[in-house]
Order: structure tokens, then C-alpha cells, then sequence
């Protein structure tokens, strides 16, 4: 998987603890979403974020990329190849700087990775989404995913999402 594939319309690459700061103030702006997930980001989060993975799942198959328009990060994607299935991947998460929020840049990324994904012959994208996060259900469902199951957490809900690549 090539990540300066992901995007045409920025640079990407691999993030690493050097990165946390901006990825903290990335996330701490962004309110909504950690009233709906309950927990607020900590610089200990995110180090942990850059490392963990899916049981099963090896350091090699994770992806924890910045979106870069010249040295500004747009946006943060942790993204894990082969999951649940070979030919189908998981955003474990992505935030957009909350300065580029309704602009339709976090649409055109996600097109753009999708894009990418499909001509790699990759069949799905998954991801999860927290129950009642208006902001989150809309973005996902207008970026082509459907709810495909409901999957209660100690967290809460989570609606396991979809999008096909196969069409």
C-alpha cells in the first residue's frame, strides 16, 4: 500500500511521536466528537493510538497518516489494511482540523483514499461510528458507507459502517 497514493490533492505521510503535539491540537479542537465517544484526547491516547492494533493484526498492516497542505495537517487518519477481511480495510479514525470542517475536504479525501483503494482491488472500507454522533452519522452516510450492524460496547454503541468497492 502506497500512502502518498491516498490523497491527490495533499501529501501524506506516516505519522510518529514527533507528531503528537499537532495531532493533540488537531483533536482537542475538534469538542463534538469526544462528547460522543466520552473520553478526551491525551497526549498518552494518542501515543498509544500510533501503536495499537486489532487482534490479529500486525504494526505492518497499520496506517496512522496526517493530510498536509504544505506543512499544515488537514486531517488524521488511522487506517489498518486487511481488516476484517483481505480485501478489505478499517478507518479506526479520522478527524479533520476543525478550520477545514464544512468545506467538503474530509469528503474529498475519503473519495480520494476510496479511489485508491478500489484500483488496488480492495472490495470494502469499514468503520465504526458512535451511536447518536449526528455530526459523524451524516459525514459517513453521504461518504457512501451503510450501516451494516450495531455492536454494543462498554464505551456505548457502535455502528459498524461499510462502504463497497466492488461496484
Amino acid at each position: 500500500m502506497e500512502i502518498s497514493k491516498f490523497s491527490k490533492s495533499y501529501s501524506v505521510r506516516t505519522l510518529s511521536d514527533e507528531d503528537i503535539p499537532d495531532i493533540y491540537d488537531l483533536c482537542i479542537h475538534n469538542k463534538q466528537y469526544y462528547e460522543y465517544c466520552k473520553k478526551q484526547p491525551t497526549v498518552e491516547l494518542i501515543k498509544s493510538d500510533l501503536r495499537i492494533t486489532p487482534p490479529g493484526k500486525d504494526i505492518s498492516d497499520k496506517f496512522y497518516v496526517g493530510f498536509f497542505d504544505k506543512q499544515e495537517m488537514i486531517a488524521v487518519m488511522d487506517l489498518i489494511d486487511g481488516y476484517h477481511e483481505k480485501d478489505m480495510v478499517f478507518i479506526g479514525f479520522f478527524m479533520m482540523n476543525i478550520n477545514h470542517q464544512g468545506k467538503g475536504l474530509g469528503s474529498q479525501i475519503i473519495t480520494e483514499l476510496c479511489d485508491y483503494l478500489k484500483l488496488e482491488k480492495y472490495g470494502a472500507v469499514r468503520l465504526g461510528i458512535d451511536k447518536g454522533n449526528p455530526q459523524s452519522t451524516h459525514f459517513w452516510k453521504k461518504n457512501g458507507f451503510e450501516v451494516i450492524k450495531e455492536i454494543e460496547q462498554e464505551e456505548g454503541v457502535i455502528l459498524l459502517a461499510e462502504r463497497n468497492l466492488r461496484n
